[in-house]
């Protein structure tokens, strides 16, 4: 089946105020059309347009997520580096105990990252859709 090739030589023009056309640009970036002539052209035929809707509360929510992710990413980073220095100060007994410690909190606290990371993914995936 060949595609019929259309040629849009025709101009219609209209003219905007600065208000009308902020309103009208609003409204196109609102939609999933490109152009603002796909757009333009979808109205004056009264075609169905397709609108993109976001839930603000959640978007806010998002940024919230992605900023704990990354204050969590700096956290485990500066407490794995914690750890290794008490690793060099193995040789020393009273050093141990601390050391022992510190690994099974480090490791606690690694799983926890981890955790919430795949919760925000799973958030970010559905969000994303």
């Amino acid at each position: 089946m060949e595609k019929e090739n259309v040629n849009r030589n025709r101009i219609a023009a209209v003219r905007f105020t600065a208000a009308e056309y902020n309103k009208l640009v609003k409204r196109f970036k609102a939609t999933t059309c490109r152009k603002m002539s796909e757009y333009l052209r979808k109205c004056v035929l009264h075609q169905p347009i397709a609108t993109n809707y976001r839930n603000e509360s959640l978007d806010e929510f998002m940024l919230e997520l992605i900023r704990l992710r990354r204050e969590l990413n700096a956290l485990a980073g500066n407490f794995n580096q914690t750890v290794k220095k008490l690793h060099t100060l193995r040789q020393i007994p009273e050093f141990r105990d601390c050391i022992m410690q510190s690994e099974a909190q480090r490791q606690a606290l690694l799983e926890k990252v981890e955790e919430i990371q795949k919760a925000i993914d799973r958030t970010a995936a559905k969000w994303l859709q």
